[in-house]
C-alpha cells in the first residue's frame, strides 16, 4: 500500500511538472531553431571549446530575461509591446517595433535558410521547398491550426538531443571541456566577436520575450502562479542550454581537430556520426527542418501581435483583411520577406544564419533597457520590482553586447581580422 502510494505520488508529480510546462520551454526550445543550430555548430568546428563559457553565463542571462517578462505580463496581464507604449510613448514605442521587426525578419530569413539546407539534404532544390514551405506555413498561420501542429515539430526537433550521444561517443577531454566551461576565453579576431554576439543573439533572442509574455497573458496568468511560471522558464532555458552546450562539444571534438568548417548543413550533419553513423545526414535535416518550421510559425505571429498590440490596431487570426489589415500585412511580410531572400542564387546558407543572430544580438539591448526600466517600476510593478542580482545580471548582458558590438564595429573600421 505504501509502495502503490509513493508511486502514485511520483507520477503526480510528474504530470504536475508536464502541466507546468509551457511558453517557457516551448520559447527556448523554439531559440534553437536553424540560426541557432547553426552558430553553435560554427562555434564549435571553427573555435573549439572557446565559446562554451558563454553557455554557462547566458544560462542565467536568459533565465533571468524571461522570468522577468513571465512576471511583467502576470502582474500587469498586458504584453510587453502595450507596457512599453504605456511607459515611454509613441516615438520610442516605434523604434521598439521597428527593432522587433527587424530582428523577427532577419530571423525568419534564417529559418527559410534552414528549409533550403535541410531540404538540399534530401536532394530537394530550395526553388521548389522554400516556396511550398512558405505557404504552408502562411496557411497554418491565418487558419490558426498552428497550434495543431506546434508540438510535432516542437518534437521532431528534439532529435538535436542525439548530439549529447554524440558528444560522449566521440570521447573528448571532459576535464578540458569542463574547464573550458567555467573560465571564459577571448580569441582577439573578427570572426570571434561576431560570433560570440551571434551567440547572445540566438540564446536570448529579441522575440521570445514578447512571446512569452503574450502567452503569460493570454493563459490568465497572476502573481499566484508565479511559482509554476518560474519553474516553466527555469526548466525551458537549461533544457534548450544544454543542447545548445553538447553541439558545441560534438562539433569542437569531431570537427574542430579536422579543421572542418561548416559551410553548408551536410559538413554541419558530418559531427553527429559517432552516434547516427551512416543516418547522420538524415537526422540532421529532420531536426533542422522541423526547427524552422516551427520557428517560422511562431515569428510572424509574435512580431504581428506585438506590433499591432503596441498601436491598438486590430488582431487575430479570426479577422479577415479588411478587419484587420496591419495584423494580416504583418506576418504576411515576415513569411514572405524571409522566403524570397533565400530564393536569391548563390547563397551561403550557414552564414546567413549566423549573420541573422548577429543581428539580433546588435538589437537586444536596446529591448532590454525598455524592459529593465519597466521591471522597475513600482508604479507599473508595484513590490514585484526587480532585484539586485536580476539587474546586475541584465544590465551586464546589455553592456557585454553593446561593447561587443562597438569592439566589432572598430576592428571592421580598421580592418582586423
Amino acid at each position: 500500500m505504501t509502495a502503490a502510494k509513493t508511486s502514485s505520488r511520483k507520477r503526480g508529480r510528474f504530470v504536475l511538472l508536464l502541466s507546468v510546462l509551457g511558453p517557457g520551454l516551448i520559447a527556448a526550445s523554439a531559440g534553437n531553431d536553424s540560426g541557432g543550430i547553426s552558430t553553435y555548430s560554427v562555434a564549435g568546428a571553427d573555435f573549439g571549446y572557446a565559446t562554451l563559457w558563454m553557455i554557462f553565463v547566458m544560462t542565467f542571462s536568459l533565465v533571468v530575461v524571461q522570468e522577468t517578462a513571465a512576471r511583467m505580463g502576470a502582474v500587469t496581464g498586458k504584453g510587453f509591446a502595450a507596457l512599453i507604449r504605456e511607459r515611454f510613448g509613441v516615438r520610442l514605442t516605434l523604434f521598439a517595433m521597428l527593432a522587433l521587426l527587424a530582428s523577427n525578419a532577419a530571423t525568419s530569413v534564417a529559418e527559410f535558410a534552414g528549409i533550403a539546407a535541410s531540404t538540399e539534404l534530401f536532394g530537394i532544390s530550395k526553388y521548389i521547398s522554400v516556396p511550398v514551405v512558405a505557404l504552408v506555413v502562411w496557411l497554418l498561420v491565418i487558419r490558426g491550426s498552428y497550434r495543431n501542429v506546434e508540438k510535432i515539430f516542437l518534437a521532431l526537433s528534439a532529435v538535436f538531443i542525439s548530439y549529447i550521444f554524440a558528444a560522449v561517443l566521440a570521447k573528448p577531454d571532459w576535464a578540458t571541456v569542463a574547464k573550458a566551461t567555467v573560465v571564459p576565453q577571448f580569441i582577439g579576431s573578427r570572426d570571434f566577436v561576431m560570433l560570440v554576439i551571434a551567440t547572445v543573439g540566438t540564446t536570448i533572442a529579441p522575440w521570445m520575450q514578447f512571446f512569452v509574455q503574450s502567452n503569460i497573458v493570454d493563459k490568465g496568468v497572476t502573481v499566484k502562479d508565479l511559482v509554476i511560471r518560474r519553474i516553466d522558464v527555469v526548466f525551458g532555458a537549461i533544457t534548450a542550454n544544454v543542447i545548445a552546450w553538447f553541439i558545441i562539444v560534438t562539433t569542437a571534438t569531431v570537427l574542430h581537430p579536422a579543421g572542418i568548417r561548416v559551410t553548408d548543413a551536410a559538413q554541419a550533419a558530418t559531427a553527429l556520426v559517432p552516434a547516427a553513423g551512416a543516418y547522420a545526414q538524415t537526422l540532421f535535416a529532420v531536426g533542422l527542418f522541423s526547427a524552422s518550421v516551427l520557428a517560422a510559425t511562431v515569428l510572424p505571429l509574435t512580431a504581428a501581435y506585438a506590433i499591432c498590440e503596441a498601436f491598438g490596431w486590430e488582431a487575430g487570426l479570426d479577422r479577415s483583411w479588411s478587419e484587420a489589415p496591419m495584423f494580416n500585412s504583418i506576418y504576411t511580410f515576415v513569411i514572405v520577406f524571409g522566403a524570397l531572400v533565400i530564393m536569391l542564387p548563390n547563397l551561403n546558407l550557414i552564414a546567413i544564419m549566423v549573420f541573422s543572430q548577429a543581428v539580433n544580438g546588435v538589437l537586444l539591448p536596446f529591448l532590454l533597457i525598455f524592459m529593465i526600466r519597466i521591471v522597475n517600476d513600482r508604479r507599473i510593478m508595484g513590490r514585484y520590482t526587480n532585484g539586485r542580482i536580476y539587474n546586475a545580471l541584465s544590465w551586464g548582458t546589455i553592456l557585454v553586447v553593446i561593447g561587443l558590438t562597438v569592439a566589432l564595429v572598430v576592428m571592421t573600421a580598421l580592418g582586423w581580422g
